[in-house]
């Protein structure tokens, strides 16, 4: 299904990082003006709070947003994220 015409719409990447380093990966597509759901579920609790802080801090420094939407899921954006009502899979 083509959106391109539609407003409304945005495309989101999902990002499931291994490791520390890969959280870069979603502050680079944020700088790019997209629209990240990084998804940290894969990693020890411990990493993933380290690399959700690196990120935060990217996007911060961006004057991005963040919302957490899971646990261990954030959102993340340079424009304005509304409260989402519920995200669906397609």
């Amino acid at each position: 299904m083509d959106l391109s015409g539609v407003s409304g719409f945005h495309e989101i990447i999902v990002l499931t990082p291994r490791g520390f380093e890969e959280g870069l990966d979603a502050v680079m597509a944020v700088r790019e003006q997209r629209t990240v759901l990084l998804n940290l579920s894969e990693m020890e609790a411990k990493l993933a709070q380290r690399t959700a802080d690196f990120v935060s801090g990217g996007v911060y420094a961006l004057q991005g947003q963040e919302r957490r939407v899971g646990e261990r899921v954030l959102l993340l954006s340079l424009i304005h994220i509304s409260e989402p009502t519920r995200l669906r899979r397609i």
